[in-house]
């Protein structure tokens, strides 16, 4: 058969009595403090405004949003007709059990950050286009992470890179996973920072972040012709699944905001 076999990485990086430091929790807490460090430098080069105190709450409303609106939006979209969380509410809060959407999670962010910015006195876009440049950091370590975890793998296929997940019936399929890592994390952080350089896009606030929706949306529905759907929902009609229902909306506010952003000043 065809197929790499798994390597066997355990998730649980080391452990201490009942505390077990997992991979999956490491990326969060990597792409957190990577994401701080690299923000906080182009405050400084571009000064764009933002203090030691402004950057570390930034941090903490972001992180508030990614991991409530990633639950209860994995709750919401992806808990099937049988949700388990309906019949037992309070397991939306056991959060160490997994089920993240990242869908979820762009949607707690961007409350996070417009209550950050009205109480801070800052334009939304000023803020949104900071993180947006650094959630791919994020995304990259997650998905390498569902990798470990042997999750949200792909479909079965015959390719010389498939892998045989033990979860996956030691079929050989598509890591998606790591195309993820690569085009939603890898790639996008590239485009982004690249494009964040020129001053025609840094001043017109709203071009990263819409770009970055767009971006996001594109890719993620594009992989999703590779990964396998969701056992409990499969496909929601004809041969579309949950990811790509929840990306086309991104899609046209991508389209929309960069559109009112590029035309010219009057």
């Amino acid at each position: 058969m065809v197929g790499i076999d798994f390597p066997q990485i355990s998730p649980i990086i080391f452990s201490v009595g009942p505390l077990a430091i997992r991979w999956y929790s490491m990326a969060y807490l990597a792409g957190i403090l990577i994401g701080w460090f690299i923000v906080s430098k182009y405050v400084k080069k571009y000064d764009i405004g933002f203090n030691k105190t402004d950057l570390e709450d930034l941090a903490f409303y972001v992180t508030l949003g990614v991991i409530l609106g990633g639950r209860f939006g994995y709750v919401l979209f992806y808990g099937g007709e049988e949700n388990p969380f309906l019949r037992n509410p309070l397991q939306v809060f056991e959060v160490w059990k997994g089920g993240m959407s990242f869908h979820g999670g762009i949607f707690g962010v961007i409350t996070a950050i417009f209550i950050y910015a009205k109480r801070r006195g800052f334009s939304f876009f000023k803020v949104s286009d900071l993180v947006s440049l650094v959630v791919p950091i994020g995304i990259f370590f997650g998905r390498l992470a569902n990798f470990i975890n042997d999750e949200l793998w792909g479909r079965v296929t015959n390719v010389s890179w498939a892998v045989k997940f033990p979860n996956g019936g030691y079929l050989p399929r598509h890591p998606s996973q790591v195309y993820e890592a690569l085009l939603e994390g890898l790639v996008m952080f590239v485009v982004l920072n690249f494009l964040w350089r020129y001053k025609f896009v840094r001043e017109r606030c709203g071009i990263i972040s819409a770009l970055f929706v767009l971006l996001y949306a594109v890719f993620r529905s594009f992989i999703e012709q590779f990964r396998e759907p969701d056992a409990q929902l499969g496909f929601i009609f004809a041969n579309v699944t949950m990811g790509q229902l929840l990306s086309f909306p991104l899609i046209l506010v991508g389209l929309v905001v960069i559109f009112q952003k590029l035309k010219p000043v009057k």
